[in-house]
């Protein structure tokens, strides 16, 4: 079987495409048009092409042998017709504004971000072997809980909408990648999250959290925390059972303290805490010999703990620190970048 590969070579037509074709990459090119005559191609197995301008497509359902079909960043404003066996669909970045009520029962990743839905047919739920799911970038509004259906997904994108809740049932699903909640409106997450125990990444950035679970520290495979640009007071002192974190952003909330457990985080590596209203630390701190960046611009502390971990670079920024602190000392001396 052949191949077809001409990604970001200008072209502005379709060439020919022989029949025994397997792969055709046409990506980051011109074509404004699909010519009929591809749905006839019966050995193609993979289509790519994301980054055209296409406005419409002809029926590609007789693609009996497709099982991945690339559409990002083109013009599209309906939702392809797909041969019943496709296992891959990204149409990221395009003008649909609804999806169709049937659906190719065998997709196992599927990326509609960046289009213009307000809602997500029943259909999306029926499609129980997603491993992937993207609908960042719409104006959806409500996720329902038929979303625990999905018992294979391991990546989840919602990122961008308008959700103001989420549904208990997110913390049904087998999430092992990342989940990404960032800028919608959201006021709390649900607790049952704190079962999502195999995650490695969650962001909910850029909402309006005030208060975090107490369950998130069941969230044990953990590496990456982001959770900037919220309105949290306080963290729950379950925190310290988040044992692999590596990275935890915190950064624009209105924390005042900080629980004696975050002492109990020993794999962190960076630890963000810019623009918050944190008047002192705890002592605990200086038991994260792993952490490397510690950002604390724009608080309201005056002094220091005796100890600090060995970091590589701490930011003082946008305090006001009384005097000369002898821990800055004995940190500068290891070699720390120190900002003040």
């Amino acid at each position: 079987m052949s191949e077809l590969r001409a990604p970001a070579a200008g072209l502005t037509s379709m060439p020919a495409v022989p029949g025994d074709t397997r792969l055709v990459d046409l990506a980051w090119n011109e074509l404004t048009e699909l010519p009929a005559w591809v749905a006839g191609l019966p050995a193609l197995e993979e289509l790519r092409l994301d980054g055209n301008r296409l406005r419409s497509l002809p029926d590609l359902s007789p693609l009996t042998a497709l099982r991945a079909l690339h559409l990002d960043g083109n013009a599209l404003t309906a939702f392809p017709a797909c041969p019943p066996l496709l296992e891959t669909l990204f149409l990221y970045g395009n003008a649909v504004e609804s999806i169709p009520d049937r659906l190719p029962a065998h997709l196992r990743h599927l990326a509609v971000g960046g289009n213009r839905l307000t809602a997500v047919p029943a259909a999306v739920w029926e499609l129980t072997r997603l491993e992937s799911l993207n609908l960042a970038e719409n104006a959806l509004t409500a996720i329902p809980p038929a979303i625990a259906r999905l018992t294979e997904l391991r990546m989840l994108d919602l990122g961008h909408n308008r959700l103001t809740g989420l549904p208990a049932e997110l913390g049904d699903l087998p999430l092992t990648d990342y989940l990404y909640l960032s800028d919608n409106t959201l006021t709390e997450i649900p607790g049952t999250l704190g079962a999502l125990d195999r995650l490695a990444y969650l962001n909910v950035t850029d909402n309006r959290l005030t208060r975090l679970p107490g369950t998130i520290g069941r969230m044990a495979s953990l590496v990456e925390l982001r959770l900037y640009n919220n309105r949290l007071e306080a963290l729950p002192e379950s925190i310290g059972g988040l044992s692999r974190l590596r990275e935890l952003h915190l950064r624009g909330n209105r924390l005042t303290g900080l629980p004696a457990s975050i002492g109990d985080l020993g794999e962190l590596r960076v630890l963000d805490l810019r623009g918050n209203q944190l008047r002192e630390l705890p002592a605990e701190l200086a038991k994260l010999d792993r952490l490397s960046h510690l950002d604390l611009r724009g608080n309201r502390l005056r002094e220091l703990p005796g100890r600090l971990p060995f970091v590589d670079k701490l930011d003082l920024r946008w305090n006001k620190l009384d005097g000369d602190p002898p821990v800055l000392r004995e940190l500068a001396e290891r070699g720390c970048v120190i900002l003040r």
